[in-house]
């Protein structure tokens, strides 16, 4: 079993800076994608950002030149660097990694989510 634990979510103004963190521990024989999502009550959960065990990334329109997303796979520690943010952003988000746990198999896990709040 993995488990992704995240953290650094909280309330801040609008133009502030969150670094959200999120570790995964567990049976891990490598991670390939590891990513951000967002979900607002009664909506669809929606892509901020991901980066491939390369260090690709990609991101959502959005947040283009605002977020950043890196990872480390020493500590298979991915992290979102949210600057500049606006009431828009808030939301619970989700970290996310396509595991390999096996020889054979790959996964999806999930964190537990952590909320962001931009008030104005």
């Amino acid at each position: 079993q993995v488990h992704l634990v995240e953290s650094g979510g909280g309330l801040v103004q609008a133009g502030g800076s969150l670094r959200l963190s999120c570790a995964a521990s567990g049976s891990i024989f490598s991670i390939n994608d590891m990513g951000w999502y967002r979900q607002a009550p009664g909506e669809q959960r929606e892509l901020v950002a991901t980066i491939t065990s390369g260090g690709s990334t990609n991101y959502f329109n959005s947040v283009k030149g605002r977020f950043t997303i890196s990872r480390d796979n020493a500590k298979n520690t991915v992290y979102l660097q949210m600057n500049s943010l606006k009431p828009e952003d808030t939301d619970v988000y989700y970290c996310y990694a396509h595991v390999r746990t096996t020889r054979w198999y790959y996964n999806d896990y999930w964190g537990q989510g952590t909320q962001v709040t931009v008030s104005s």
